[in-house]
């Protein structure tokens, strides 16, 4: 045969050389293939030993769990469906893929993704962020200023939920410091923010001027408490209740008499007979107090308080007035010589009212002074719209005034998931639950 016919010899293979790029039969057998005495030992040439501890399952060519070529890996088999939906499904029962360092896997019930969402900053809403904001259309956002983060979080306090309903009282031993002016303040920064039902009492009895400074002298004067105590049997529904009380924006304001004569009528009997059917029909119920801790009234709404704000001044007489009226309301002993608000007392709230004040006096005495002795004490500023004793408007406060407004309805708040006295320990609250569930 002459040397045109034969065939040319396949070109030497080098070691290096991977082992499918040589056409091997070897390294392209199906898999479950018979392999021949010729394949093994090629593939023996070339490739390296599979370690003991990892076996190649059966028809698996040695080259793709291995590798061939330089540097390369080994190749670990796909496990079998079996295998795969245990480990998927069955945390707790790990499969023995070879790796039992490897951690189980499994479905999660979707707190895997519980980052997936990048959190988006809020708006803001007031000064040079809110211009920038606007004019770039929402495409820079330079988040929330401090005011704002402030105010966001006051905002959360004041909302902060009442399993029942709530009573405050708000009081002093001495007039003239700003008592009713706190309580038309909290009263309105409270329904403005809550979703709930919020009502500010006048049981002064010395014809108190709540209802002038939240309503107006001639709208408070037309429905009063006298009234609703007359037709308490016959009040069965809210929109009755709605007609002996007035609205101040979303408060409710139940006024008091303003005859002297009729005013020094209302004893306790009288006020624990409204709180009862108030506290049916709303949530949070603020007492404006006469000056009298003795008086019948405020006995009753001592005794039926779930919280305490005491109202002074950063002056001398103003913050020792305040401070006698703690100081009594701890040391006061009932009948069986139990200190009956001594709790109340703790819990209190302090609020000094700014606006008498004098560069003479350390106020840094009389703050520490409170702080050391009840829970909180918030600086009402002095404001020129609450000076007019005209009715308060939370918009026309100063910044100031109004952040002060919002401090003190939030340190309130924070004391409503903490009284077991008040309210529920006198069947106030079963009272409300049954008239709720009754009008289901």
């Amino acid at each position: 045969m002459s040397s045109s016919n034969q065939v040319p010899s396949p070109p030497e293979t080098s070691e290096e050389t991977p082992s499918w790029l040589t056409g091997d039969a070897a390294a392209w057998a199906a898999p479950g293939a018979p392999p021949t005495a010729e394949s093994t030992t090629t593939a023996a040439a070339v490739s390296p030993e599979v370690p003991a501890e990892r076996p190649v399952p059966n028809g698996f060519p040695e080259q793709l769990v291995a590798g061939a070529g330089p540097g390369s890996q080994p190749v670990r088999p796909a496990p079998e469906p079996a295998e795969t939906a245990a480990a998927f499904w069955n945390t707790d029962a790990p499969v023995d893929d070879g790796d039992q360092d490897a951690p189980a896997v499994g479905f999660s019930d979707g707190g895997a993704f519980a980052d997936v969402v990048r959190p988006k900053l809020a708006a803001p809403t007031h000064g040079w962020r809110a211009a920038v904001y606007a004019l770039t259309a929402g495409r820079w956002n330079p988040g929330l200023s401090e005011a704002e983060l402030r105010l966001k979080d006051q905002v959360r306090r004041v909302t902060t939920p009442l399993s029942g309903p709530f009573s405050v009282a708000v009081g002093s031993i001495k007039g003239g410091v700003g008592k009713t002016t706190c309580t038309g303040v909290l009263g309105l920064a409270m329904a403005e923010y809550r979703g709930d039902r919020v009502i500010a009492i006048d049981a002064n009895p010395d014809a108190g001027t709540l209802g002038d400074r939240l309503v107006g002298e001639a709208q408070a004067g037309r429905r009063t408490v006298r009234d609703l105590l007359r037709d308490l049997d016959q009040v069965r529904t809210s929109t009755q209740l709605s007609g002996y009380t007035h609205l101040a924006g979303r408060l409710r304001v139940l006024t008091s008499e303003q005859a002297p004569e009729l005013s020094e009528m209302f004893s306790e009997r009288d006020y624990e007979r409204v709180l009862r059917l108030l506290s049916i029909y709303h949530e949070l119920l603020l007492t404006d107090c006469g000056t009298g801790l003795v008086h019948s009234a405020m006995q009753g709404t001592l005794r039926h308080a779930d919280s305490l704000v005491v109202v002074g001044a950063p002056t001398k007489d103003g913050a020792s007035r305040a401070a006698r009226t703690l100081q009594w309301l701890a040391t006061h002993q009932d009948g069986q010589g139990r200190f009956r608000y001594r709790d109340l007392v703790r819990d209190a709230v302090v609020v000094l009212s700014c606006d008498r004040q004098s560069r003479y006096v350390d106020d840094t005495v009389i703050r520490d002074y409170f702080a050391s002795r009840v829970r909180a004490v918030v600086e009402l500023p002095a404001d020129p719209h609450l000076a007019t004793g005209d009715i308060v408007d939370l918009d026309a406060l100063a910044p100031a005034t109004r952040d002060a407004v919002l401090e003190l309805a939030a340190v309130v708040a924070d004391g409503f998931q903490s009284r077991t006295h008040g309210l529920a320990s006198h069947g106030f609250r079963a009272d409300h639950a049954d008239r709720q569930a009754g009008m289901r």
